[in-house]
């Protein structure tokens, strides 16, 4: 069985340096690595509306939008399968079937739905759909035997309930599931790259996120008013590193090469940290370094986002001839799952006929 990955977004916005970081640009290396024999990146547009679903228009807008993010950061169409969720039904009824696998008090013990739940204010007002999507991002896994799904560590409690239902379905009916496995980010400081603000988690609804699509001068603006230390007050005094959002970029972002093109005074990423810690450097000065890596990084996106701009009938095509290459994938293993599970009636001649010759005797 060859290696597959299965990953995707919900589009309720479009994305931020935290998912370029968290998975985005891993998923384009991965892609190009020629390690995986398939790639399956999905608009998660079903999974979206369990908490959405009085706002179906913002989800339906924000599908173009994930769509050139993906493309404008090098997801090729013609190596990754790009679909959108809602538009694969099988994946519904493998939902189904698995919620018969999963207790209710193991969903609630699930950490990642505990803390989305806290996140919305839900408290006991939560909406069965919401409570239910580690069963739907089960259902999105195994559909296409992903092996491999690269995700941040928020995203591993989901991935271990997914395990957990294929277990127990290959227990029960047989060895049909595969079990698959996370690929966190290298880097461990971009598994949770945090708001502008400060904030523990870049968020769209709070309003302290760099956008992949953001212009140059919305970057600069948001570097320039990001969150450092508040008790560095003065160049002169000693600054903290820790809970610094500056540094933090800086740790996700910066290579050595970028000392010599932008801030040659420093032969590293240490000795910047070391001087602004003894102080005598000022956060202006920093900042000013930060924006030079985030232009770069961010400006071939930027191009290539214009260019699909110009095509957007094109880029609708692309996704539809994706959702029917994955709705493809997905009914052979649903049709494998009811085989497993003994409801494929009418595909069983040898049921048919033993019921035929038992009514005739």
């Amino acid at each position: 069985m060859g290696k597959i990955i299965l990953t995707g977004d919900r589009p309720t916005g479009r994305l931020h340096l935290g998912h370029y970081v968290g998975s985005l640009k891993r998923r384009v290396e991965l892609q190009n690595s020629g390690e995986y024999d398939k790639v399956f990146i999905m608009i998660a547009d079903a999974q979206a509306l369990t908490d959405n679903a009085d706002n179906p228009e913002k989800i339906r807008q924000n599908i173009i939008e994930v769509a050139l993010d993906y493309l404008s950061c090098g997801l090729d169409a013609s190596k990754s399968t790009i679909f959108i969720q809602s538009q694969v039904a099988e994946l519904c009824e493998l939902s189904f079937y698995y919620m018969n696998l999963v207790t209710v008090s193991r969903l609630q013990r699930n950490p990642t739905v505990k803390t989305e739940i806290q996140m919305r204010n839900f408290e006991t007002s939560i909406p069965v759909g919401f409570f239910t999507y580690p069963i739907s991002q089960a259902s999105d896994i195994t559909a296409f035997k992903a092996t491999t799904v690269p995700a941040g560590e928020d995203q591993e409690p989901m991935v271990e309930q997914t395990r957990e239902i294929v277990r127990k379905f290959n227990s029960v009916y047989g060895e049909t599931l595969v079990e698959p496995e996370i690929l966190l980010p290298e880097n461990c400081v971009c598994q949770r790259l945090p708001g502008t603000d400060g904030k523990a988690k870049m968020s769209k609804s709070l309003g302290n996120c760099i956008y992949l699509s953001d212009t140059a001068e919305d970057v600069r603006k948001k570097v320039m008013s990001m969150y450092t230390d508040p008790g560095h007050i003065r160049i002169e005094d000693p600054g903290k590193i820790e809970g610094n959002t500056v540094f933090t970029y800086l740790d996700a972002f910066c290579r050595p090469e970028h000392f010599a093109e932008f801030l040659p005074d420093y032969a590293s990423l240490d000795e910047l940290k070391a001087h602004y810690q003894r102080g005598g450097l000022g956060d202006v000065k920093v900042k000013k370094f930060l924006n030079s890596i985030l232009q770069q990084e961010l400006e071939p996106i930027r191009a290539r986002r214009k260019e699909f701009e110009q095509d957007i009938p094109g880029v609708y095509r692309m996704l539809k001839d994706g959702s029917d290459k994955a709705r493809e994938t997905a009914a052979r293993t649903l049709a494998e799952v009811r085989r497993a599970m003994r409801i494929d009636y009418f595909d069983d001649r040898e049921l048919i006929e033993s019921q035929a010759l038992k009514f005739k005797a």
